[in-house]
């Protein structure tokens, strides 16, 4: 199985980030303005046959779509639907399809495998090989590729084969920091750069009435779990994986036990007992904190999300901004969540009679204007491109958000095969996408992958999943521990929390993924 970051344990602060990994300017358009499915069937007219997961949410029906309409008049290639609008539809439908107890579609579309499903469904003769089609068939795939050896060697198996196409984006969305700035030009602060720094942010936004309401009711930095807080271990240069494990230079060793861990934990303590940051932050969820009222006086000063409309109204997201990587022993450095490459979005199976078709197909997805079809629907019909380089919308906001996203476009609700340009996230004319757009790729610049995309054996991937059900929820409940107090943080309680994780394998774990790399 190949691991880019992506949370093997559930909580909160995890699923809201799978959630949220889909293009950004739809998540703030939508937030800025106020179908059936079937089972396809053998056609007589020799069309292709497609299965795939599009949440529900979108309203994407895939047999009225526009992309597929304009991907039809430039290629030719049409096709019987068998579209998924639930998770758990679909991961029944491939629980079939592994077991070869449903009749297998031509391709797999928004497929959302796993590197498990894609390794396994390609030695049972279910997936084929792709690695043979693209050198002809799929040029600007092959581009993108040759000037990014990194993302081939995350889309090919051990044996060489490529199975699974990806999406490439350059933005992909992080659990970034955001701040309240509206509080800080008010309290007369710069950005704090230092773990020092934001202590005495978090010290003013909690004493100072940033708000100006007369109340102690501002939160100065609020969170969901130890998944949250792991974000801040940046601070102390920590970066890893779910799996605590980070690759340096080669070498493969975990967080957990360090130096830093313990500096880091330490000050985690001294910000909880100062109540600088949210006392029910490790219970409670989400949708419990956000706020939804769009004349609510802000009471947060930091929190973690991929854009600030997770947490707050839309007319209140310009009060935050993206807090940059804190510095640490001369170095910024910020874990990146899941790199460039989104696994498993298109696959062709063994049923199909014509791969070479359709791989010439997915190809026009991984040009520049194959990522507009998908993003923003036909130039000059739904969007236009203005003199200054910028692109808008040609319908009215409001008509974007109820009909266009849900008509035209397909790049929502999952990861669809192609390249979401950077390029073109940068230059739609509206302010805030602007900003945040800005902001978020000043934080990917110090952003790392902490360990690389690997495929497992089946057997090293088991083994691995037993260590870590036995690591994780030790590890996170001591931290929690460590940082409410319940457990004082010194040195024979450190001694203890090392000892016991060598003891329930974390020694064999980095050994694992040392063999991997």
């Amino acid at each position: 199985m190949g691991y880019n970051g992506h949370i093997d344990y559930s909580n909160e602060g995890a699923m809201q980030m799978r959630r949220c990994l889909s293009w950004l300017i739809a998540v703030v358009l939508l937030a800025t303005c106020a179908s059936a499915l079937g089972e396809g069937t053998a056609d007589p007219a020799g069309r292709f046959t497609m299965a795939g997961l599009d949440d529900a949410s979108t309203n994407h029906d895939w047999e009225s779509n526009m992309f597929f309409r304009r991907m039809e008049e430039r290629t030719g290639i049409s096709f019987i639907f068998d579209q998924y609008g639930e998770r758990k539809a679909w991961e029944e439908f491939k629980l079939n399809m592994g077991v070869r107890n449903t009749e297998l579609p031509d391709v797999l579309f928004k497929a959302d495998l796993t590197p498990r499903e894609t390794q396994d469904w390609y030695e049972k003769g279910i997936l084929i090989d792709l690695r043979p089609y693209l050198e002809e068939h799929a040029p600007n795939l092959m581009i993108l590729l040759q000037g990014h050896p990194e993302w081939r060697e995350a889309i090919t198996l051990p044996d060489g084969a490529i199975v699974a196409l990806p999406n490439f984006n350059e933005l992909q969305n992080n659990n970034a920091m955001w701040i309240n700035t509206a509080w800080l030009q008010e309290l007369g602060l710069d950005m704090p750069s230092t773990a020092d720094e934001l202590t005495e942010t978090l010290r003013a936004f909690k004493t100072l009435d940033p708000n100006r309401n007369g109340r102690r009711d501002e939160t100065p930095l609020t969170f969901t779990g130890m998944w949250d807080l792991r974000y801040l271990g940046h601070a102390f240069g920590l970066v890893s994986n779910d799996y605590y494990v980070i690759a340096e230079d080669g070498e493969v060793s975990s967080i957990l036990t360090t130096d830093e861990n313990r500096a880091f934990l330490a000050w985690l303590n001294q910000l909880w007992q100062e109540g600088l940051i949210d006392q029910m932050g490790f219970s409670s969820l989400d949708t419990t904190r956000r706020i939804t009222d769009k004349d609510a006086v802000m009471t947060y000063g930091i929190f973690m999300g991929p854009t600030p409309m997770n947490m707050v109204p839309a007319d209140s997201m310009n009060q935050y901004s993206a807090l940059l990587p804190l510095t640490y022993d001369g170095r910024q450095v910020y874990r990146d969540l899941t790199g460039d490459v989104v696994l498993g979005a298109f696959a062709i199976t063994s049923e199909c009679d014509d791969p070479a078709a359709l791989v010439r197909w997915v190809d026009f997805l991984y040009t520049e204007e194959g990522c507009h079809l998908a993003q923003a629907g036909l130039e000059g019909e739904d969007f236009v491109f203005n003199e200054d380089g910028t692109w808008d919308w040609v319908e009215e906001p409001e008509v974007v958000a109820t009909t266009v996203m849900a008509d035209v476009t397909i790049a929502d609700g999952g990861a669809a095969p192609g390249y979401s340009s950077l390029d073109f996230q940068l230059h739609f004319d509206d302010h805030d996408t602007h900003r945040l757009v800005t902001e978020l790729q000043a934080v990917k610049q110090c952003a790392v992958l902490p360990y690389p995309i690997r495929y497992l054996t089946a057997e090293k991937e088991a083994r691995i999943a037993a260590l870590q059900a036995e690591i994780a929820p030790y590890a996170e409940q001591q931290m929690i521990w460590f940082v409410t107090g319940d457990v004082p943080l010194n040195d024979e309680t450190w001694d203890e929390f090392c000892r016991t994780l060598t003891e329930k394998g974390l020694d064999e774990m980095v050994a694992l993924w040392q063999e991997a790399l």
